[in-house]
């Protein structure tokens, strides 16, 4: 059976590679500062923000934001330049990667935000470190040293209040809503061209049908834990997003 075409569409993705059989990709310092080089020079012909990275020593993490349909010849420069160098450093031949790389569309707002914590906690949650920042091969890092800082022009965590929320640490309820987020399947909207979840429902869904002021809220947050943002429900809605905020708040804390 074929694979799959990946989606192309401009926009946010996290992107994820292991080493074959999960072995150590990188060994050395001079190995992550080259893996950034290369990512570097892949930015510049292919014009292409990079959000987050997180380089662990078997696998990467990237979340970049793409401006032209060419996800794919991004990281088949990347992949294959990296690999390249990494077999003629250490007198290797074969594959160096797992397989194909693994992406993700980032196809709202909450799961970006989910997301950016989630890569830049990576180290944290392998016990290397305990504050995002002091790991070396992280964004967070440099951008507190003020390293790379070309490769991480237009970061959202130059924003003070993203890298602040960056360090918070996920709840189980937040670790879920991405690992749903994770495993749910897109595809083009027919009328934007846009990537859309397979899975989730349309707003209308929620509240189409006649309900009485528990239910609405009930409703709130269902389609919170499906993915919907505060913002995109009080518009729907017609609802200040503090309005859904306090209506979330006091339905997460009532006994049900």
């Amino acid at each position: 059976m074929p694979r799959p075409p990946r989606i192309e569409q401009s926009g946010y993705y996290h992107i994820i590679n292991r080493g074959v059989a999960r072995m150590n990709i990188f060994l050395k310092d001079d190995d992550f500062k080259r893996f950034l080089e290369i990512v570097a020079i892949a930015k510049d012909r292919y014009d292409f923000t990079l959000h987050s990275y997180c380089l662990m020593n078997n696998h990467y993490h990237l979340l970049i934001e793409t401006k032209h349909e060419n996800l794919s010849l991004i990281m088949r420069q990347i992949n294959s330049t990296y690999a390249q160098y990494f077999n003629k450093t250490y007198d290797r031949i074969g594959p160096l990667w797992q397989g194909r790389f693994k992406n993700w569309y980032v196809y709202n707002e909450s799961y970006l935000y989910i997301l950016l914590r989630y890569i830049e906690q990576n180290p944290i949650k392998a016990q290397i470190t305990k504050h995002i920042g002091e790991y070396r091969y992280s964004s967070s890092w440099s951008i507190l040293n003020e390293q790379n800082m070309e490769l991480l022009d237009g970061s959202l965590l130059f924003d003070a209040e993203v890298f602040e929320i960056s360090g918070k640490t996920l709840t189980d309820d937040e670790m879920k809503k991405f690992e749903r987020y994770q495993k749910t399947k897109s595809k083009l909207n027919a009328n934007d061209k846009k990537p859309i979840s397979l899975k989730q429902k349309e707003l209308n869904a929620y509240f189409a049908a006649p309900q009485d002021f528990t239910q609405r809220n009930q409703n709130i947050l269902k389609a919170i834990k499906d993915g919907y943002t505060q913002s995109e429900i009080g518009r729907h809605l017609g609802l200040s997003r503090s309005t859904v905020s306090n209506i979330v708040k006091r339905m997460s804390a009532s006994p049900r």
